[in-house]
């Protein structure tokens, strides 16, 4: 048997999308879906949104790509709105999440370097993490799924139960460079970390001198209700990672990080040949245009609170099915009870109702619709999923 041009690696289902209008796909026969996956998370605004069209139509003709051997009159613009909206005083624009996670632990290791603290390097962890594929991002998890075959790893890291804060805790020696979370696990399971966590990794940095970086690669920009969503905490962070939304479909990424925490990344620390090209730039300008009209968080959230209210009226009429709604805003996730498997009625809702979802961790399938839906969408979608949740048959061990 001889390889696939595209490289075997993902388990690709028959849904081959050709076309997006707003909350739909449109596959290659003409069928329609509902798309309640928004691309993990990354169609923030929804496909073919004009103004965001119109953005990367008008850069494209004009400028797409220099290199960051020049000024870049477009990354600093974008660079300027995002501090001015979140904790951040300086921004390194990368292509993915997964970049802006090895920009982070480079800043954090670097950071303590500079303060004659070079022995501060390792990083405390979670379980079920999931912060991206790149050697760096998977020795920072402990799943063994990513790791297996590609020892060995990026040494420097330590596992701790997510929002588990005494074994957080536990784990700090002298060599602790800080905290890697997931203010809301994706992934792992639509988890989100509580109050008392959160505030308990902050609290602990600060008393030990170390740095809080939150992941906020699939529940920023918007998807919990705030802009990002350590805003629910009333803390706020060291350097974060953000992606997905950032681009609304555009391949964009971004480290964050304090004047404090980046005091260590000087000229030749650190690089990208494509990072923060015009053509992205762009793209991240239309996005910050359209989110940060007054009330599109509003929308969010209330969205989210429809959404989840919808859920928890459908949930009893299959609790054979359905143990929980987990996560915040319009990142929402739906555990099932064995021997329903999360996997299995992901495709069974795709290939059999039209409505598109992601499978997660924990038996956890999860709800990321684009940040712009209406209530229709929210009905057609509980529609699809309750006639879905009737004719799923569980699999029989």
């Amino acid at each position: 048997m001889s390889i696939t041009p595209l490289m075997p690696v993902y388990p690709r289902c028959g849904v081959r999308p050709v076309r997006g209008e707003g909350c739909y796909l449109i596959g290659e026969r003409g069928e329609r879906y509902l798309d309640f996956a928004a691309g993990i998370a990354v169609n923030a605004l929804g496909h073919g949104h004009p103004h965001l069209t119109k953005a990367i139509q008008e850069q494209a003709a004009t400028l797409m790509h220099v290199s960051n051997l020049y000024g870049s009159p477009q990354g600093e613009s974008l660079a300027q709105r995002i501090v001015d909206n979140c904790f951040a005083d300086t921004v390194f624009f990368t292509n993915s999440g997964a970049e802006a996670i090895e920009c982070a632990i480079k800043t954090a290791r670097r950071y303590h370097y500079v303060n004659d603290n070079p022995h501060k390097t390792k990083l405390i962890t979670f379980n079920n993490a999931f912060h991206g594929r790149t050697l760096g991002a998977i020795s920072a998890t402990n799943q063994p799924k990513m790791r297996d075959g590609f020892e060995p790893l990026l040494p420097g890291f330590a596992y701790a139960p997510f929002n588990d804060l005494e074994a957080a805790l536990a784990l700090v020696d002298e060599n602790t460079a800080g905290f890697l979370v997931e203010t809301v696990q994706g992934e792992g399971g639509m988890t989100a970390g509580t109050l008392e966590f959160i505030q308990g990794l902050r609290k602990a940095c600060d008393e030990h001198g170390m740095l809080l970086i939150l992941d906020e690669i699939q529940c920023g920009y918007g998807r919990t209700g705030k802009f990002f969503a350590y805003e629910h905490y009333g803390i706020v962070p060291d350097i974060m990672t953000v992606a997905k939304g950032i681009g609304g479909g555009f391949p964009l990424g971004a480290c964050l990080a304090t004047e404090e925490a980046a005091k260590g990344m000087v000229i030749g620390t650190h690089g990208s040949t494509y990072g923060g090209n015009p053509l992205a730039m762009a793209a991240g300008q239309a996005i910050l245009d359209i989110m940060l009209e007054p009330g599109f968080f509003d929308h969010v959230a209330a969205m989210g609170e429809r959404l989840r209210g919808a859920f928890e009226q459908l949930l009893p009429n299959h609790d054979d099915l359905f143990e929980e709604i987990r996560g915040k805003g319009l990142m929402l996730g739906i555990k099932m009870k064995e021997p329903a498997v999360s996997r299995d009625f992901v495709a069974h809702l795709r290939d059999n109702h039209g409505l598109l979802t992601v499978a997660a961790g924990e038996n956890v399938f999860r709800v990321l619709p684009p940040l712009v839906i209406e209530e229709s969408h929210i009905a057609e979608c509980v529609e699809k999923l309750s006639a879905g949740a009737a004719s799923y048959k569980a699999p029989t061990s």
